[in-house]
């Protein structure tokens, strides 16, 4: 499947490494000029002004024709938003109403996908891709495993089932937030059975392609773990830091 997953960021300079190989890739499916369905959360003026930064950023890439799709929180997309899209991207802010909203189109995105439609998730569009989508929560046990301030209104480290475009979890603004020590924590705890942490201004591409500004971080159960015991929990991990170009 031709998923690309973006930890999150602003940077206009690195728009055409995060973002041409996705419009590519929708071009290629429509055979011309693709049109790019982006899928937002929010109605209201803050949330408008937000959205335009995603609509500048493609901008910057050029080559495609834009459908936005704004959906109020708490309401549901409907499948048929789907309909006419070369590519779908997903954009970021709450990660679980983005997850709650689009959970009855999961099955159609997952289905599209698979067919070859094009795939972008920038930040809760990356997360909730996932099979296993960690959507908030700061706290496992009782303890804290990253910063407050990143815990999208959820006290528990939290992880549904997401769209299932890539297997394990993704977690994002990896090193700006701190949410390395998130995804570590999930995978030692037996929540997913590996992941990646991406940073902002960074983007993991098919085929496993670091570009970008920043790390992606791939955490793995240690063979000898995941041998014995795939889901025990409090199991060895292994960190492995990738840039662009490893």
């Amino acid at each position: 499947m031709d998923v690309h997953l973006v930890g999150g960021g602003w940077d206009d300079s690195h728009a055409a490494a995060l973002y041409r190989a996705f419009v590519d890739a929708a071009a290629r499916r429509a055979g011309g000029t693709p049109t790019v369905t982006l899928v937002v959360m929010g109605t209201g003026p803050d949330s408008l002004e937000y959205h335009a930064r995603y609509v500048h950023l493609l901008d910057l890439v050029g080559g495609h024709e834009l459908s936005v799709v704004r959906v109020a929180e708490g309401s549901a997309v409907d499948a048929s938003a789907l309909d006419g899209a070369d590519g779908l991207f997903v954009g970021g802010g709450p990660t679980p109403e983005y997850h709650a909203s689009l959970a009855p189109a999961f099955d159609a995105i997952r289905e599209r996908v698979q067919g070859g439609m094009p795939y972008a998730g920038f930040s809760a569009g990356a997360a909730i891709a996932a099979e296993h989508a960690v959507i908030g929560g700061w706290r496992l046990a009782g303890r804290p495993v990253c910063p407050e301030d990143g815990n999208e209104g959820l006290d528990p480290v939290t992880v549904v089932p997401g769209i299932g475009l890539v297997a394990g979890a993704v977690d994002v603004h990896a090193a700006q937030w701190g949410n390395l020590s998130r995804l570590v924590a999930v995978v030692e705890a037996g929540l997913a059975p590996h992941g990646v942490a991406i940073d902002e201004d960074t983007a993991l591409h098919p085929g496993g392609r670091v570009v970008g500004a920043g790390h992606v971080w791939h955490v793995d159960r240690a063979p000898d773990a995941s041998a014995s015991a795939p889901d025990a929990p409090d199991a060895p991990v292994t960190v492995r830091r990738l840039a662009a170009g490893q």
